[in-house]
């Protein structure tokens, strides 16, 4: 091939791509997205762990949501409360108020569920609710096989000693990733600072509940009944707690005859508090039968 040929093309190749280069230079100026440079700052002030426990795709996705006002500034829990007021300061907006919230497991069954059958599948609650709806007679309970813990990103998700899945609330983000990855529905978000909680999800009342697990929550109502601040109802065949009522004072947990209700109270505790009813009641009617007598004479 003549060399001047194959200089006139190397030549004709480089004008061809400057020519197109300062063509797409061009085009990336005038077709360019103009980008709101508040985004990246709200975005250096999330967790950058893309858990996707706020809804949307990613980190990314979640500033772009929050910029746009599609999402509140405290749609990445696990950004905590310091970077909540950095970007809603970012937004123009007020510092988002109120207490932080941790993940729970509403079931303390695990090896004190009946189980109907022992499953030997893939170690996963979601492929453990395909064989027959599960290995457990209740149908509220934790299986155990750690989808949760395998969706928590940050380490706050472990099976307890019990076979049910626990939470470490303090390393709980609150992203409730785990809540989106259990089958059964009984993660749910509470106040940290709120340390009673109904540990069973069951909905079945008496004979049902108490054959399928020797800590199902049966409807009973004593806790009602024993609550003096109207905080704790029994709601679907099994107890509910107010966290705006309640005062922490753990009079549930001392009248519960399952131990459904955590911190589960000894039996030492118990038989004080029955002590202490008792002698009240004493009181009472010795109090009324003075009153009648003295209304006889």
């Amino acid at each position: 091939m003549d060399m001047g040929n194959v200089i006139a093309a190397i030549v004709v190749l480089g004008v061809l791509g400057a020519v197109f280069g300062f063509v797409l230079a061009v085009a990336s100026k005038v077709f360019e997205v103009k980008k709101d440079p508040r985004e990246e700052e709200i975005l250096s002030h999330l967790a950058g762990a893309n858990c996707g426990g706020c809804g949307y795709p990613g980190c990314s996705g979640c500033a772009a949501a929050i910029l746009a006002g599609e999402a509140p500034v405290n749609a990445c829990a696990p950004a905590g409360a310091e970077n909540h007021a950095a970007i809603a300061a970012i937004m123009g907006a007020a510092a988002p108020a109120g207490e932080r919230k941790v993940a729970f497991v509403r079931c303390n069954g695990g090896t004190n569920a009946v189980k109907r059958y022992e499953y030997i599948g893939v170690k996963d609650c979601i492929s453990a609710t395909k064989v027959a709806a599960g290995p457990l007679e209740c149908q509220f309970g934790c299986l155990g096989f750690g989808s949760c813990v395998a969706a928590c990103q940050f380490g706050a998700m472990s099976i307890g000693p019990n076979g049910a899945a626990v939470v470490d609330p303090d390393k709980c983000t609150d992203c409730m990733a785990c809540a989106k990855a259990c089958p059964r529905h009984l993660i749910t978000e509470v106040p940290a600072s709120k340390k009673v909680r109904v540990a069973c999800a069951n909905q079945d009342k008496g004979k049902a509940a108490m054959s399928v697990c020797s800590q199902s929550c049966i409807g009973c109502g004593l806790c009602e009944k024993e609550c003096k601040k109207d905080a704790i109802h029994v709601v679907n065949g099994v107890a509910v707690i107010d966290y705006d009522k309640c005062v922490g004072c753990k009079l549930c947990t001392k009248v519960c005859p399952r131990d459904a209700i955590l911190p589960i109270a000894t039996a030492e505790e118990k038989e004080k508090y029955k002590a202490i009813k008792k002698a009240q009641a004493e009181k009472a009617a010795a109090a009324k039968a003075a009153e009648t007598a003295g209304a006889a004479q």
